[in-house]
């Protein structure tokens, strides 16, 4: 349950942190998406993918599909960026935490 709530907390408060604030957001998101005409609808489906996510994670239905999900979004942030690795390394652990939770389901 510890594993649920913490990713829950993470994908949550990204989500909604992008979404009042997507200025300070968009510069965690890589380069080459920033550069796209409209980086901010790209943040703003991203943080509804996580809120859905965190909530998937939450709910404990098909618990493995949802943390290999999570898994694999977290992994492609820190290899989206891998310059920023001072930035990114908690998702690598975050990453690890998703791989845990969905050993566990």
């Amino acid at each position: 349950w510890l594993l649920r709530a913490a990713l829950t907390v993470v994908f949550i408060y990204a989500a909604v942190g992008s979404l009042l604030h997507p200025d300070i957001w968009l510069g965690y998101l890589p380069a080459f998406l920033q550069r796209m005409s409209n980086a901010h609808g790209l943040l703003k489906v991203f943080a509804v993918y996580e809120i859905v996510l965190a909530l998937w994670i939450l709910s404990g239905r098909w618990l493995r599909s949802a943390a290999l999900l999570a898994a694999a979004a977290l992994a492609g942030i820190v290899l989206a960026q891998p310059g920023d690795l001072i930035i990114s390394f908690r998702d690598i652990g975050l990453a690890l935490a998703a791989l845990a939770l969905a050993a566990l389901a």
